[in-house]
């Protein structure tokens, strides 16, 4: 049976200090060499994820923004796309403001992606991700929320306080144009809440991955909220020993943290 293997990057695959083991990188390039449909879903964008995983060889498509995006593994080319529509932005922009938020915004201006944020409003917790992001070409510091908005926007990224995200996030889970992410930050414990299109989860991405590559059967690894939409598709699923409780009570089995190479270990011993 032709089987897709499709893995979360941040505390998945990738150890806590955002690297692969030479063991991870040495165990999934021989078996996709071998044939192996291996590849990843995750929140990153694919500049940011090719950085983390540039040992790694990925022949396949993989998808990016909590499956806003389908790339091909070896052009980069888009290959599946979901951006707002104007009407969506219309009801997004003064609901962000109504709540006291200030996103980072990323979108596709003239051909070109870039994430743009004001930065005065930025808090510790949007400092700490944008300070990891220096030197990227896609960062774009604006003035003001005309500029934060321009071009085809698909991706907002909410850091902010407690109390604000929350009812935000209440206020656009209800709304079924979008689909939204409300979570802590593995890296800097800030609170995150993503927002993207409804079309735009990990679970319909893989979906669509996995009829693309004409595979029968889908497992995946995963240890975030953002991975419980991808579990319910998904034919076998294994959570992270480090990954939430709730993605823990609904997978196949829990395997070996991400600091100890669980998804290369559980692929070592499982797939021939």
């Amino acid at each position: 049976m032709k089987t897709l293997y499709l893995t979360d990057l941040d505390g998945t695959l990738l150890r806590s200090d955002q690297q692969l083991s030479d063991y991870t990188t040495r165990t999934i390039n021989n078996l996709t060499q071998s044939g192996v449909h291996f590849s990843y879903a995750t929140a990153r964008s694919q500049v940011s994820a090719s950085r983390v995983t540039g040992g790694l060889a990925t022949p396949l498509p993989v998808i990016c923004y909590n499956g806003g995006f389908i790339f091909d593994g070896k052009t980069k080319e888009i290959l599946q796309a979901h951006y707002f529509t104007q009407t969506e932005m219309e009801y997004l922009v003064p609901l962000l403001a109504q709540h006291g938020v200030s996103p980072i915004a990323y979108a596709f201006i003239n051909s070109n992606e870039h994430f743009s944020f004001i930065e005065e409003n930025a808090d510790d917790g949007m400092k700490f991700f944008l300070n990891s992001r220096v030197g990227d070409p896609r960062r774009r510091p604006v003035q003001n929320t005309d500029e934060l908005y321009h071009g085809n926007v698909f991706y907002l990224t909410c850091i902010s306080n407690v109390a604000q995200l929350s009812l935000l996030h209440e206020v656009i889970t209800a709304d079924k144009r979008f689909y939204t992410v409300y979570h802590k930050d593995i890296y800097s414990d800030a609170r995150w809440c993503e927002i993207m299109p409804a079309q735009a989860t990990k679970a319909a991405a893989a979906l669509q991955l996995k009829s693309m590559l004409g595979c029968e059967k889908l497992v995946v690894f995963g240890d975030g909220i953002n991975d419980i939409p991808l579990f319910t598709v998904a034919d076998e699923s294994y959570a992270m020993a480090n990954a939430e409780p709730e993605l823990k009570e609904i997978a196949t089995a829990v395997i070996d943290s991400n600091d100890n190479d669980g998804v290369a270990k559980w692929m070592d011993n499982n797939v021939h």
